[in-house]
């Protein structure tokens, strides 16, 4: 499942984000890269431990947390400490697959979601879209600063070069509740139906009878 999370940060938090970014010393973004992302990862990254990132990371994990449209597609168990790259002109990351376990300061975490979140504006830069691999084909994202997409970490994904300007984004990882991507789109889906129903017949008993489903479901594949 591919999901637009838009204005996960306001337009002030992303002009005070965006302001504090550039005055941030950058280091070389395969610091952070496995094996074989390395090879293929030409840009820029905050550092990992940096007061900056994780200050700008909570702001983040806040927001994201406030987003109902986020935890119900993420139905987050644990939510990676978000990291912060810049592709300038040249700059580009090829085709990778994130790696299944990131490691943190509170332990292990088992990525079953990424999530990018765009933090200079569309007319920034030319280039630099994220280009996402499902069943359905290739897609390519490039959103509004401020706004996030939401994606399985199995995907093939990678960012086209930047031929103008600067693309800086924040990107993160999430261990859901539910780990298969499909039993979490269907209950999605039904989390989805199950509130237009709410606000189009709120007194109908089938918004009892599904929320009960929902939450059987959930309760059969969550892990905790």
């Amino acid at each position: 499942m591919l999901l637009e999370i838009p204005a996960v940060l306001s337009p002030a938090q992303v002009s005070d984000v965006r302001a504090r970014l550039a005055a941030a010393e950058w280091i070389d973004g395969r610091a952070t890269a496995g094996p074989q992302s390395a090879r293929v990862k030409d840009n820029q990254q905050l550092p990992e431990d940096h007061p900056l990132a994780r200050d700008l990371g909570r702001l983040i994990v806040d927001a994201l947390q406030q987003q109902p449209l986020f935890v119900a597609a993420a139905l987050p168990l644990k939510i990676f400490p978000p990291l912060f790259n810049r592709y300038a002109e040249g700059h580009a990351f090829g085709n990778h697959v994130d790696n299944a376990i990131r490691y943190a300061s509170g332990g292990a975490l088992r990525t079953d979601l990424s999530l990018t979140l765009f933090i200079s504006e569309p007319a920034d830069y030319n280039g630099g879209e994220l280009m996402v691999e499902d069943t359905y084909g290739v897609h390519a994202v490039k959103l509004p600063a401020g706004h996030a997409i939401l994606y399985p970490s199995t995907s093939l994904h990678h960012v086209r070069p930047v031929t103008r300007g600067c693309r800086v984004a924040s990107f993160s990882w999430i261990q859901s509740m539910v780990r298969s991507d499909a039993d979490r789109a269907l209950i999605f889906d039904l989390d989805t139906a199950i509130q237009r129903l709410a606000g189009e017949a709120p007194h109908h008993p089938a918004v009892v009878s599904l929320t009960g489903v929902y939450h059987n479901l959930l309760r059969r594949w969550a892990e905790m």
